[in-house]
């Protein structure tokens, strides 16, 4: 019986050569023929591994063997085309090519374990190949949204006016995207020799150290325009001779709430615009805890000196605002040491100068402060 079907199988074969041999190069139309063939030889234990199975996975090989070399090379050329500079400086949205090529590496992944290839040194080796094919497309993506990112942010101006912007945003949502798809198309599995490989732990790896680096970057640049701010205002330290000057003009409070301003829009859209709950919270953790350590650093190089009002009242209004906007956002630990020792500082200031000009104001005082962020005790 076997010897008969193996009969009839070496004449189909025949047929199928010559059918084969007449079909375009580089055309893939036959692949559900070999899925439909050795789906069926595979469920069979007789034909299984037999004369035409082994006629018909050797016949294929070189056929899965050029797809997969065509297909790493159109998706390499996607990367490049799509993470090229023409590409930054469109409307073209980056997410969308990124999601697009993930999907293609995938999806080629996809194609090769639906074959069932009867050779598992073969399969082995095809996957093996596909899985460090894809850790390492994954890893230039990275590579190129970080470098992207750095370049684009560099090049915004540090000012009040500083806004994160929606590219920047698309390329951490990238980034967020690989992360997520890492998992999925870099599985850890065994190659041809049969040792065990963690595909996505360099991309993962990897992509940690981008996301530190997005984080800082960003925070970095919040904190540069505090910096300006408080600049500004030390303009205004007792005994120079821009204070005394600058005292004639009697500033009102446009600088904090500029600042407010400036920290409530960005906090807004870093929520609205990046897909990863995690990152924003350790964007806005890291945010709150640098500036507060550059506020109190401020204060610690004026502790002799008694702040002015207009350096008085722009703290208090700034501090107030900048501890309740964060707790607002889910900041876990608002009252930490570096808050204690800015509210004791502005606390005592506070005192000092109700003793000379009485109440500062607009309703800006530390007590107000205590309510607002005690709030959420």
């Amino acid at each position: 019986m076997v010897e008969h079907s193996e009969t009839f199988w070496s004449l189909f074969a025949v047929d199928m050569d010559s059918v084969l041999e007449k079909q375009q190069p580089d055309t893939w139309d036959s692949f559900p023929l070999f899925q439909l063939l050795n789906d069926h030889l595979m469920g069979d234990e007789r034909l299984k591994t037999g004369k035409f199975h082994s006629h018909l996975r050797d016949t294929f090989a070189p056929l899965v063997i050029r797809y997969v070399d065509l297909m790493e090379s159109s998706i390499a050329q996607s990367i490049d085309r799509g993470f090229g500079k023409e590409v930054w400086d469109s409307n073209q949205s980056i997410n969308v090519i990124a999601s697009d090529i993930l999907w293609k590496l995938q999806a080629l992944q996809t194609f090769i374990l639906d074959l069932h290839w009867p050779d598992t040194i073969f399969a082995s080796h095809i996957e093996h190949r596909l899985k460090l094919t894809t850790s390492d497309m994954m890893q230039s993506m990275v590579a190129r949204t970080l470098n992207r990112f750095k370049n684009l942010l560099q090049s915004c101006r540090i000012s009040l006016d500083f806004r994160v912007t929606s590219q920047l945003c698309q390329l951490i949502n990238v980034a967020i995207e690989c992360r997520n798809q890492s998992q999925k198309i870099c599985a850890s599995g065994l190659d041809a020799s049969g040792t065990q490989h963690i595909y996505h732990a360099v991309v993962d790896e990897i992509l940690d150290s981008a996301f530190t680096e997005m984080q800082s970057l960003i925070v970095s640049k919040f904190n540069k325009v505090l910096e300006i701010v408080l600049s500004k205002m030390s303009r205004y330290d007792e005994g120079s001779f821009t204070a005394s000057f600058l005292s004639l003009t009697k500033p009102g409070m446009e600088l904090a709430v500029n600042f407010n301003q400036f920290v409530s829009i960005n906090q807004d859209v870093i929520l609205d615009r990046i897909n990863d709950e995690v990152f924003v919270n350790s964007v806005f953790e890291k945010w709150y805890n640098t500036a507060l350590k550059i506020f109190c650093d401020w204060l610690n190089l004026r502790s002799e000196l008694q702040l002015h009002v207009y350096q008085l009242k722009t703290l208090i209004k700034v501090f107030k605002s900048f501890a309740r906007d964060f707790a607002l956002q889910g900041v876990a630990e608002i009252k930490t040491k570096t808050h204690t020792l800015i509210h004791k500082r502005l606390t005592v200031e506070e005192a000092t100068a109700s003793v000379t000009i009485g109440s500062l104001g607009n309703n800006i005082t530390m007590k107000e402060s205590d309510d607002e962020v005690g709030e959420d005790d």
